[in-house]
Formats: C-alpha cells, structure tokens, sequence
C-alpha cells in the first residue's frame, strides 16, 4: 500500500519537505535573534541614557557630530535666546503636549535649538514662560536631529505660524534666518516651571516597527513548518484512501487503454443490426 512513496514524485515531495524544514526553522530562529538583539540594544540603550546623565557635561563641539556613541551625552553651551517655537503632539509621561523650543544664538554664529520643557494641552504661545535674557550657560543631554515620520514625530504640515513638527536642522532652516546646528538638547531640569523632557534613545536602538517586524517574521517561518508538515500528511492520506479503494476495486478506469473518449456512446449486441436509418 505504501508502494506509491518510491514513485519519483513522491521523492520529490518527501526531499522538499526534508529541505524546507530545516531551512524554515533556521530562518525563522534568525528572525528571532534580530529580534533579541533589538531588545538587548535598546535595554542597554536606555540605561546609558540613565548612566550619561551622571556623566560631567562636555562642550557642545566636543560631542559632534551626533552618533549613537555620543547621543543622550550631558553637554553645556553658551549663548543668548532668541527665536522661540513650539512643537505640538509630543507626550510626556503619557500625557498629550507640546515642547517649547528655544533657539540659543551661540558665539560661533550658528544657533542650538534647545527644548526648555514641555507644557500639556494645545500649544498656547501665551501660556509659554518667556526665557531669560542676557547670556546664559545651558546643560542638558545631546540629541540627533529628529526624521520627520519616525519615532512617534509627526510629519504632518501645515502648522501655523510658531509651530514645527519636527526639531531639526532642515525643517528649522526654513524658519530662521541664520545657520543652524545639526543636534538639539533637552535640558535636565524644565526652564521656568515647565517639566522636563526625557532623553530618547538614539535612533536604531528602539523597539521601533523594524524589531516587530523581526518578531512576524518569525512566527511566519515556524508557521510555514506546520503548514509543510500538514500538506504532506493531506497528500499522504489521499494517496493511502486511492491505494485502499484501487485494492478493492472501487476505482473506475479512466478510459480505454488507447485514449478512446467515446464510451458514453450505447453498443449495440452482438448479431443486432442497427435499425435503417
């Protein structure tokens, strides 16, 4: 009955499912360690970030250009306030606002955007503490210049006046009309009673859509396995109902051996003619 196994077809089937197993199960076991290795950079990821706040702060041209090795790292600048913008949709502890963001016009000609905290609710410019004057030294941690539709910042336009989506170099270009650094800072404690706005993580270091993406890979691939394995025992099973039913002659022969289609067509008996037409 299991005769039908050493057909050259069933070879080919059964060398498939040898073959697509263990690859599946490999591909899928990959997927899963760029998973992990996503979640064991961003747990070390956020704990630097904890450990480079009781790190001495630096000056600002020291830690650029921003990488991963020197973002959330203290930093300290000098300078005078100037323009002032606000940047809705952000949360903060999870609750809905915006950062107020002050540019800080330093002694080298360009200007560092500096979050000076974050306020809940609609941005409302009245409500926004005005900064102080005269020179000031800042401290707070660097960050890398944000992607406009990624990491949770809005990318959306059409803002009013005063307003931005994102902090960085080329949306902030457009609006002031001197150079710019490419980082911003979050300083550590909230300017003038506003709270404090947390360092992020850098970028590529998060549980961002690209570690679960890792993770449905995953589950497609040992998912696979199982379908493999569940086809080859259907075909399995209707080859042993077919081997089961020619062996009790339920079968009905598909033709004459010469390809004949025409055996719907009425015989007549032996030694009767045909009536004359």
């Amino acid at each position: 009955m299991y005769r039908f196994l050493l057909t050259p077809r069933w070879w080919g089937i059964n060398v498939f499912l040898l073959l697509s197993i263990p690859f599946c199960v490999f591909m899928g076991s990959w997927q899963l360690g760029r998973f992990e290795d996503r979640v064991d950079n961003h747990r070390e990821a956020e704990e630097r970030v904890v450990s480079d706040q009781r790190e001495e702060a630096r000056p600002l041209d020291d830690l650029l250009p921003v990488t991963k090795a020197t973002s959330g790292k203290q930093t300290t600048a000098s300078g005078r306030y100037d323009a002032e913008l606000l940047v809705p949709d952000r949360k903060v502890d999870g609750e809905d606002g915006y950062y107020v963001l002050t540019l800080l016009r330093t002694g080298t000609g360009r200007a560092l955007p500096v979050v000076r905290g974050w306020l809940p609710g609609e941005p409302d410019p009245a409500k926004v503490p005005a900064p102080p004057a005269g020179e000031v030294t800042v401290t707070g941690a660097l960050q890398a210049s944000e992607t406009p539709g990624s990491n949770g910042v809005s990318a959306r336009g059409g803002l009013p006046q005063g307003q931005t989506a994102a902090i960085s170099s080329a949306s902030l270009v457009n609006l002031v009309p001197y150079d710019l650094y490419d980082a911003w800072i979050t300083l550590n404690r909230g300017d003038s009673g506003m709270k404090a706005v947390p360092a992020s993580a850098p970028g590529g270091t998060g549980l961002d859509l690209k570690a679960f993406q890792n993770l449905g890979y995953t589950a497609e691939w040992f998912a696979f396995v199982g379908f493999v394995i569940f086809m080859w025992f259907r075909l399995l099973r209707r080859e042993l109902e077919l081997a089961r039913d020619a062996e009790l002659g339920l079968v009905e022969d598909d033709g004459d051996a010469d390809g004949n289609e025409d055996d719907d067509i009425p015989r007549q008996p032996a030694g009767v003619s045909s009536p004359v037409q």
